[in-house]
């Protein structure tokens, strides 16, 4: 299979994934999602999906697919760069905020990027305000069954890399829950790395639509908003002073306000 080929598959899957969850996620609220194309300062673009309703306060479920060049400061920090500064990335990203503190925050992405090498990356990981241990029980459940089938160690490693990348060392704190977090997986066979990821999407999308489901009917107090509030607040702080993704989308012409999808309407510091 060329490469050409293994990029089409690969952007191909992501705006399906995301038409899904959409769908999924308007058939639980009372709202719709609103669409808004970007342009790269190289080439190609992305859309934004985002939501604002009765139980997701903001969702947001971007693709893109651009290529480019990488400035000569950044390529250094890129894999595959030591003879040229070209890249192609494709990938799909969401961040769900909710109205009820009860339900929790999800993030998830993967990715498919071309340099000199090639290799795909993601992940998923759950931030709740108030720990339930069934939800984290079930939601490591899901990630499990999309790694175990492929690579029985997939899982113990990525939930590993979750638990250091999802940290905030400022605060000495995790930032929620965990899941599962990879990058640069090039196994040598591009079909069933591909397989992984689909997986990777398709449990990730089970887990949130249940997990939502189970609670965004429930009554909450204003004290647990405002405890969601200040939780929120540590989000902000992670995807700003530590986040990679949020330093390699701006740092490569990507679109300011895609990439800030990520931030919550609301928030506070206390």
């Amino acid at each position: 299979m060329d490469i050409e080929t293994k990029k089409a598959l690969a952007a191909k899957w992501f705006k399906s994934l995301r038409d899904d969850i959409c769908q999924s996620f308007q058939d639980l609220d009372t709202s719709t999602f609103e669409r808004k194309k970007w342009k790269h300062k190289g080439s190609g673009g992305g859309e934004m999906s985002i939501m604002s309703g009765q139980v997701f306060e903001k969702v947001g479920v971007n693709i893109s697919t651009v290529s480019g060049e990488f400035s000569e400061e950044y390529k250094t920090k890129i894999k595959g760069t030591e003879n040229s500064p070209n890249y192609w990335a494709s990938g799909i990203s969401l961040v769900a905020h909710m109205n009820s503190p009860l339900v929790p925050a999800f993030h998830f992405n993967t990715r498919f990027l071309v340099t000199g090498d090639m290799w795909f990356g993601g992940g998923a990981d759950m931030t709740p305000t108030f720990v339930n241990k069934e939800d984290t029980k079930y939601f490591h459940e899901k990630m499990e069954e999309a790694c175990n089938p492929h690579n029985k160690g997939y899982y113990p490693d990525f939930k590993k890399q979750c638990d250091e990348y999802f940290y905030l060392p400022h605060r000495k704190e995790a930032r929620g829950e965990g899941g599962i977090f990879f990058d640069h997986l090039n196994t040598g066979d591009w079909q069933k790395d591909f397989e992984f990821i689909k997986d990777v999407g398709k449990q990730t999308h089970e887990a949130m639509v249940a997990i939502v489901k189970n609670h965004m009917n429930k009554e909450w107090t204003e004290k647990e908003k405002e405890a969601q509030l200040l939780k929120r607040g540590r989000y902000v702080e992670f995807n700003l002073l530590w986040d990679r993704g949020t330093l390699f989308g701006l740092k490569t012409g990507g679109s300011t306000e895609a990439i800030l999808m990520s931030m919550p309407p609301s928030v506070k510091w206390s």
